[in-house]
């Protein structure tokens, strides 16, 4: 009778406090998304500020619904060859029990369901930056319900699903250094590929309209990051969450330092763009390698992707793809980078044991990290190529090059992001003002 008793009573229990502490981290994942709504608004001209927008808040409204019908289901249920999972119980959460708790943790299934959630909803949110000025919103919308449901699905029951292959391979993904932004990054190329180039691309300047709203959207986004990156942990009652709480801050200073010091060697200024994309580069590599590395580790992969990211903004001119908010330079090759130094620099004092080349282990992570990587963005580029294709073919991807010119949130939305009507101009004290024939100027900007 003894171990049974033991036995019962290292039975996980319900934790309100890991409870209270998920729930938490899920509305600051969820935070997320609008931030990035932000920081792409910022970035484009005012004549797409509200179409970029939209494309980030339609993915709150149809990814929840795919979520609660069958995405949980299928990348979280039981496991289908390796591939795909599957639990009928779990279709409209139908038959989940309120206390019933995530196989092995303190926390109910639907706090780990709704966290879940919100990584499914801001992935293709960040694929949208890559098409901005040039996609039809009904387009968009179909897509993301197609990617969504085809790619991001399957991948993450590959990553984090128990019986996926990438799971019992070994490839370590603390909180979505493939499943969310390698995926998302190699399915804005894949698109682009496709659609082609915005009406003067390399021709036209193309200039951020509101860098104060872009650094308004970088700083939600690093802010809502801790509950994305520490609550993957899904409790703290071992201190790795507060680990990878202490390497996302400590990355994501180290990109944005990087990034600056790269930009004013190579174009000679430091740019509050620059800061804001630097921020983001370094969050993205940590999602993957922060359970996994020390602080100055972290320090190292945040410096490294950075420099390598600010590189790889500029291969889109290089190259000839239009990647319009450098989706592929940031989470595509960011992703990248903080997956694969994983297997330079894992401690073997974070999440697992696991040792990387620096610290004794080998290239034997390395190497399982690559596995992971490359499989994860061949698929996911080539798919997502595919669905673009398809529709592009059937009810077309772009709008009009008329429409396009214009403003797509007029074409699109029947908006403007600012009216100017009320701002001054005409004439003021029997003389024109110095502002009138100034706002056209700024609305076509």
């Amino acid at each position: 009778m003894a171990p049974a008793i033991t036995l019962a009573a290292e039975a996980p229990k319900l934790s309100a406090a890991n409870t209270g502490f998920m729930l938490i981290c899920s509305a600051l994942v969820l935070i997320m998304t609008p931030g990035l709504a932000f920081f792409y608004g910022g970035m484009v001209r005012v004549k797409s500020t509200l179409n970029m927008l939209m494309m980030s808040f339609i993915s709150m409204g149809i990814i929840t619904i795919l979520w609660v019908l069958y995405g949980f289901s299928l990348a979280f249920g039981t496991d289908k060859g390796s591939f795909i999972g599957w639990t009928s119980d779990w279709v409209g959460l139908s038959d989940i029990g309120l206390t019933q708790l995530w196989p092995g943790y303190t926390i109910p299934v639907f706090v780990f369901m709704v966290f879940q959630l919100m990584f499914a909803i801001i992935t293709p949110a960040l694929i949208s930056g890559a098409l901005a000025d040039r996609v039809k919103f009904t387009a968009w919308s179909l897509f993301i319900t197609l990617w969504a449901t085809v790619v991001y699905f399957p991948v993450a029951h590959w990553v984090w699903g128990t019986g996926g292959w990438a799971f019992d391979l070994g490839v370590i993904d603390f909180a979505g250094g493939t499943a969310v932004h390698i995926n998302a990054g190699a399915a804005a190329l894949g698109v682009i590929l496709v659609i082609g180039k915005r009406v003067g691309f390399k021709k036209d300047p193309m200039r951020p309209h509101s860098l104060p709203l872009v650094m308004l959207g970088s700083g939600l986004l690093w802010f809502g990051w801790f509950g994305f990156n520490a609550g993957s942990w899904l409790g703290n009652d071992d201190g790795v969450g507060a680990l990878m709480f202490v390497n996302t801050q400590v990355a994501t200073a180290a990109a944005m330092l990087a990034w600056l010091v790269y930009e004013k060697i190579r174009h000679g200024a430091f740019t509050t763009l620059g800061a804001a994309s630097g921020a983001v580069a370094g969050l993205v590599a940590i999602t993957p390698s922060g359970g996994a590395v020390s602080p100055l580790g972290a320090i190292a992969v945040g410096a490294i992707a950075g420099v390598v990211c600010a590189m790889a903004v500029g291969l889109k001119y290089k190259l000839g793809y239009d990647d319009s908010l450098d989706v592929v330079g940031v989470h595509l090759v960011g992703g990248v980078i903080g997956s694969l130094l994983i297997g330079l620099f894992a401690s073997g004092k974070g999440q697992s044991t696991v040792e990387g080349l620096f610290y004794g282990g080998g290239l034997t992570q390395f190497w399982k990290q690559c596995a992971g990587v490359f499989a994860v963005l061949g698929y996911s580029l080539v798919v997502s190529a595919i669905l673009a294709f398809l529709i592009d073919r059937t009810m077309g991807m772009r709008v009009t090059e008329d429409e396009e010119i214009a403003g797509i949130d007029q074409a699109e939305h029947a908006e403007t992001a600012y009216d100017f009507s009320g701002a001054g101009g005409g004439i003021v004290g029997g003389s024109v003002s110095p502002l009138a024939g100034t706002q056209s100027k700024k609305v076509d900007a």
